[in-house]
């Protein structure tokens, strides 16, 4: 993943574009302050946001190396921001892909895209894992049989396996000597938001481009939206509160959980029943704690809403028919639900939105 088309980069070139045009901005934050040690306040500043946003990100993300392959992902990429020379050799890289940013948008080489792409295919059927080991060089995906032993579909890049994890494309799904992977509720929405292929190969095969960070939330598409007198379907503050919901989420460690009501969700953290490593660092009992709150004050309906649209990233008529709504009603919960949401949030305190 990391180790194709690499571009140099001029001396003066600004440290954060050094690093590959997929990198997500939450990463780039985090980045910047461990690695450049810029201060919180001064990268708030910078975003046009809390100090406390900003600190939500840099803990996510401090939280999430818990994964080995985040890990070494994070880690290579410091080593990007860290070098004393931008123009670094190919071994110095640690074979990171460098991108000149010269566009606002940089997309994806696309046999890097397609690549991930058909592994976001094959961890979309259950019975399909991803699998790798801290001292194997590559990653293997495998499709589990009910007698026998697993049988090798292909065998990827671990690059391509970092990137996808730090990307929250698969989850991992079971740790120890060997890990394994899972496609997550994000990967399924990018899976759903390839676009088109552009060029050769496209009515042979009928595959799909992806371009990294194209996967969007009902919340983003609706926020989009206007109403009939012209004012944004949804308020900024809204959109605010359906992003922190998810990034509690994530670190609550529920993404690997099925799609479930909120009942269910409540009964499983309180029991302390969710599925998967259910490692609890610090960070991850606050966030399942603030998680319960919301829940609890949203209650069924609203709450089923917010988690299938904001978390689980279900589409608002998908959600409608299986939750037996009738049609065009979803987005309206969804509304009432984030603006009870983001009044939920604005009586908490920054003190509470600590992740230690």
């Amino acid at each position: 993943m990391f180790a194709r088309d690499r571009i140099a980069v001029a001396s003066d070139c600004p440290r954060d574009q050094m690093l590959p045009g997929w990198v997500p901005d939450g990463v780039r934050i985090y980045l910047s302050h461990t690695a450049q040690g810029r201060s919180l306040r001064d990268l708030a500043r910078e975003q046009g946001c809390h100090a406390s946003t900003v600190l939500r990100q840099v803990r996510r993300f401090e939280n999430r190396r818990d994964d080995p392959l985040v890990d070494d992902a994070l880690h290579k990429l410091d080593q990007i921001l860290r070098a004393p020379d931008p123009a670094m050799s190919q071994s110095e890289s640690h074979r990171m892909t460098i991108y000149a940013q010269t566009q606002v948008e940089t997309a994806v080489s696309p046999d890097i895209a397609d690549e991930t792409l058909r592994c976001l295919r094959h961890l979309a059927q259950e019975d399909c894992i991803l699998v790798v080991a801290p001292d194997m060089a590559k990653a293997v995906l495998l499709r589990e049989a009910a007698t026998g032993a697993p049988r090798q579909i292909t065998v990827l890049d671990r690059d391509v396996a970092e990137a996808m994890a730090l990307q929250d494309l698969i989850t991992c799904r079971k740790q120890g000597r060997v890990l394994s992977y899972t496609i997550s509720p994000a990967g399924r929405a990018a899976l759903r938001s390839a676009g088109p292929v552009v060029g050769q190969g496209m009515a042979d095969e009928g595959t799909r481009r992806m371009r990294y960070g194209a996967a969007e939330s009902p919340v983003s598409v609706l926020a989009r939206r206007r109403d009939k007198s012209g004012d944004l379907f949804l308020a900024p503050e809204q959109v605010q509160a359906a992003e922190r919901l998810r990034e509690d989420f994530v670190m609550a460690q529920l993404d690997v959980m099925d799609m479930a009501p909120v009942d269910v969700v409540l009964d499983a953290l309180e029991r302390k029943a969710v599925p998967g490593p259910n490692i609890a660092p610090p960070g991850t009992r606050a966030a399942r704690l603030r998680i319960c709150d919301v829940l609890r004050d949203l209650g069924p309906g609203l709450g089923d809403m917010a988690l299938r649209s904001c978390c689980w990233m279900q589409g608002v008529e998908a959600a409608e028919t299986e939750l037996g709504w009738s049609a065009r009603s979803g987005k309206i919960v969804l509304r009432i639900a984030l603006e009870r949401l983001s009044r939920h949030y604005a009586a908490m305190t920054d003190a509470d939105f600590m992740m230690g």
